[in-house]
């Protein structure tokens, strides 16, 4: 699997023009051999426009259109970060997973919303995992603050994913916890990390970091992003992770009883 994450410019409110952002720099992941391709969160609006409602994608229609078609057009899967749509019950923060044929592999809906940034006064919460295989590998995804629960990781780490997909927006104040938590995930699941962040600011005017990053099971980083819009772009050797497990088995290891978890 040869991954590439796009880190865009996000235009707050501006939908047309992120997409625009996001056909751009999907043509320079292809030409840098991608196969699979993550954006980040809500890179359809920004996070977030107020009121969010009125900016808010309509069944996530517009999004699934231009996911797919791109998908089929690269011949690229892509797991597309995350929207903000508009369901019946409310605005869902969810990603939507495509294969290079087109089809809707997996939707996810962000779990944990960050509360001090009254996210979960605007969002509706997700209350499903999501597991799904692109190119034969498994791999799972969760959204940004979901990063800061290691549960939820370990849960898809249980089933056997061998890449985790991390879309976020990310500040630059945080930027620390970023780059450490998204190894920790990498390490103690022993799966690789594909991580998105945006690049620009949020609605508010705060920075995001950027930094987008790839890494390895051992933790290592394959690639990583400045603050400026980019592309990064690198291959997956699963051969590592298996030796990497079989050097160091956590799973057969695990005392779950102690924990009061599966």
């Amino acid at each position: 699997m040869r991954v590439s994450v796009l880190q865009p410019k996000i235009a707050i409110g501006d939908r047309e023009a992120n997409i625009a952002a996001i056909r751009r720099l999907l043509e320079q992941a292809v030409a840098d051999g991608a196969d699979t391709v993550l954006l980040p969160e809500l890179w359809d609006i920004g996070f977030y426009p107020r009121p969010l409602a009125d900016y808010a994608d309509p069944e996530g229609a517009r999004a699934q259109a231009v996911l797919a078609e791109l998908a089929v057009k690269y011949d690229v899967d892509i797991v597309g970060g995350s929207v903000a749509a508009k369901l019946a019950d409310g605005v869902h923060n969810r990603c939507y997973v495509f294969d290079r044929a087109g089809t809707l592999q997996a939707t996810y809906d962000k779990a944990h919303l960050f509360s001090p940034a009254k996210e979960n006064k605007a969002f509706v919460p997700g209350r499903d995992i999501a597991v799904f295989t692109l190119g034969g590998v498994k791999c799972g995804v969760i959204i940004c603050y979901d990063l800061r629960f290691p549960e939820l990781a370990r849960r898809l780490a249980l089933q056997d994913i061998a890449v985790l997909f991390l879309p976020a927006a990310w500040p630059t104040v945080r930027l620390a916890h970023w780059r450490l938590l998204s190894m920790a995930r990498a390490v103690e699941n022993q799966c690789f990390v594909a991580a998105a962040n945006g690049s620009g600011s949020f609605a508010n005017g705060v920075e995001l970091a950027g930094h987008s990053l790839l890494i390895d099971p051992w933790g290592e980083c394959l690639a990583e992003t400045g603050v400026e819009e980019a592309v990064i772009t690198a291959a997956f050797d699963f051969a590592v992770r298996e030796k990497i497990k079989h050097t160091i088995d956590v799973f057969a290891d695990r005392r779950p009883e102690l924990y009061g978890t599966p």
